[in-house]
């Protein structure tokens, strides 16, 4: 019967922890209000300093766990046979219907093949790849990755059951990339990330950060080359001076790409006195402090998939300033508070911001609950 299926999911645990973590524990803890899931974690993804966020790989720095009764097997190494014998014997034990794979990054293609292998020397469940990124452009730049990815990928989605991207766009892109059947692509939306607790009052979040200006755009996230970041500097220190007087440009996350240019645009900037950089991993129970100091939050993407962050602001109720690329045009289309600016335009940016700054305006995050979600997913696996 399919009320009776049992899900495994598997995606990356909270040792290299960034926002798919965070999805894998949302995505299996909201299934398990309706089905029997079981996790798979990936535990060490590839050797540790060469992961551009070394510096907060194995710390406690997340609140969101696995509900209590969901079986986890945490986790899986990239180096370690023993780690894919206990992984092996993990889904011998669970007997899974439905495995769902993860994919973000090239970098654990060969461990999704052997889950993959696994399961067709056992009871064959049926196994969904659910895509968060169609392919890493820094990942595609080094040839030994490019070569890996483009041979290990290739097997891994020959032939599988089913394919999820989280916009119609990205669908499009899967199935033209991948040679892969429209038709076994599955949209589903992202669910919203509101587990980072309430609003708190802007003055007494701003206290907390130090703080003393009447005017906050934020900058969230890792940094890379693709967020934009560069252009949003440009369109800050643009806005008129009695704006800039009173404002504050706050730009938080870890640096993983181009830091050397990035800490020179700060501090060549006219407005640099203006800027704070807060070059970290966010932990969960500081998210909201930046989100409640926050009078709008600017991503100019260069492109993107999904975005995490979006998400976040979106269950706080911010203004959100946001390139009109990819699935993020989709995604966003549907919160009042979006306000779409073409990538890299540095004086849409700035307007859009000028606009922004005066309101203090809540707006309601669009119904993308979990629940809902899951509904699409139990969907999806009946019809398979």
């Amino acid at each position: 019967m399919a009320s009776s299926r049992n899900i495994c999911i598997v995606g990356p645990s909270k040792r290299f922890l960034s926002g798919i973590s965070y999805y894998t524990i949302r995505l299996a803890n909201a299934m398990s209000a309706e089905k029997n899931v079981s996790v798979i974690c990936f535990r060490q993804l590839l050797p540790t300093f060469l992961f551009p966020g070394k510096s907060h790989v194995g710390k406690d720095i997340s609140n969101l766990n696995f509900s209590s009764g969901i079986p986890v097997f945490d986790g899986m190494d990239y180096n370690n046979p023993l780690t894919w014998v206990r992984a092996y014997s993990f889904i011998k034990e669970q007997k899974p219907d439905v495995i769902i794979l993860q994919w973000w990054t090239s970098s654990i293609a060969h461990m999704q093949l052997l889950l993959k292998i696994f399961a067709g020397l056992l009871h064959k469940p049926k196994i969904i790849i659910e895509f968060h990124e169609v392919v890493d452009p820094f990942e595609e730049s080094i040839l030994p990755i490019r070569l890996y990815s483009k041979i290990t990928g290739k097997l891994l989605r020959k032939n599988l059951d089913a394919y999820i991207t989280h916009s119609e766009s990205d669908k499009q892109l899967v199935a033209e990339r991948y040679a892969i059947d429209p038709e076994k692509i599955h949209v589903i939306p992202h669910g919203l990330y509101d587990q980072y607790g309430e609003l708190l009052d802007t003055k007494e979040a701003r206290r907390s950060l130090s703080i003393n200006d009447e005017l906050v755009i934020l900058s969230f996230g890792l940094i890379r080359k693709y967020k934009g970041t560069s252009y949003l500097i440009r369109a800050f220190e643009q806005l008129p001076s009695e704006i800039l007087e009173k404002s504050r440009l706050l730009i938080v996350g870890e640096i993983w790409e181009d830091r050397k240019e990035l800490l020179d645009q700060i501090k060549e900037s006219p407005a640099h006195d203006k800027i704070t950089l807060i070059d970290e991993y966010v932990p969960d129970d500081k998210v909201n402090l930046y989100f409640s100091a926050a009078n709008v939050v600017v991503l100019p993407y260069l492109r993107a998939s999904q975005s995490g962050i979006a998400h976040i602001a979106m269950s706080f109720g911010k203004p959100v300033v946001v390139s009109e690329v990819g699935g993020l045009k989709e995604s966003m289309a549907g919160y009042e508070g979006t306000f779409f600016v073409p990538p890299g335009d540095i004086e849409s940016i700035r307007k859009a911001i000028l606009n922004l700054l005066g309101t203090r305006r809540y707006y309601e995050a669009p119904d993308q609950k979990w629940d809902k979600v899951i509904n699409r997913y139990i969907e999806l696996i009946q019809s398979i």
